[in-house]
């Protein structure tokens, strides 16, 4: 499965955002530049890993953080800023897709959604470059994960992209998807099982 992109926030930087947060909420607009330049990667991510378009994902990011700035005034705090974020990100996304006629539960694929290189998990800072044919492996393994998770329903997508590309814990996924920790596990569980039979061939 992809790696981590990122680890929750610790406590601090929970206590940083909130602070943000409320400088953002008194109408202070660098403020709400400090989390955009915070989160922008994660969130470009995470709207490339649903929406499987490079140049898409960085409009839909973009309307993210605008939707995000209206409502700021809405964030009561019952949440991690990025959780709630997260709803809204995926919220974008999934308007993009209804719009565009992709249901994210079929086995149909656009081929005219370019790749770009952008492996699964990828990280916003550069690492240094593989050797081609590792490189071409890397590029056909990364395709086949994102193929293999676009044939799952949205509500197994969305658990397995939060728990295994955003490294969220289980309570905060709970919150993002409005569902108990039973629920998360249960889906899990079976999102997991689905993409191995997808993926059997891949097993060593």
């Amino acid at each position: 499965m992809p790696a981590a992109a990122a680890a929750p926030e610790s406590g601090e930087d929970a206590v940083l955002d909130i602070d943000l947060v409320r400088r953002c909420q008194a109408g202070d607009t660098r403020a709400f530049d400090a989390l955009v330049t915070k989160y922008r990667g994660r969130v470009y991510a995470m709207a490339y890993h649903l929406v499987q378009n490079e140049t898409e994902a960085w409009d839909l990011a973009q309307e993210a953080f605008i939707k995000a700035w209206r409502a700021v005034s809405s964030f009561k705090g019952d949440s991690a800023f990025y959780t709630w974020l997260f709803r809204i990100t995926h919220n974008v996304a999934y308007d993009w897709l209804r719009k565009k006629k992709i249901r994210a539960d079929g086995n149909e694929f656009d081929d005219s959604r370019a790749d770009h290189g952008v492996a699964a998990g990828a990280e916003t800072v550069a690492r240094a470059v593989p050797a081609p044919d590792t490189a071409m492996k890397q590029a056909e393994l990364g395709q086949r994960i994102r193929e293999a998770i676009a044939q799952l329903s949205p509500d197994h997508q969305q658990v397995i992209l939060l728990r295994e590309v955003e490294g969220l814990a289980y309570e905060e996924i709970a919150t993002a998807m409005k569902c108990s920790v039973g629920t998360v596990m249960s889906r899990l569980f079976y999102a997991r099982k689905k993409l191995q039979e997808i993926l059997h061939d891949l097993r060593p």
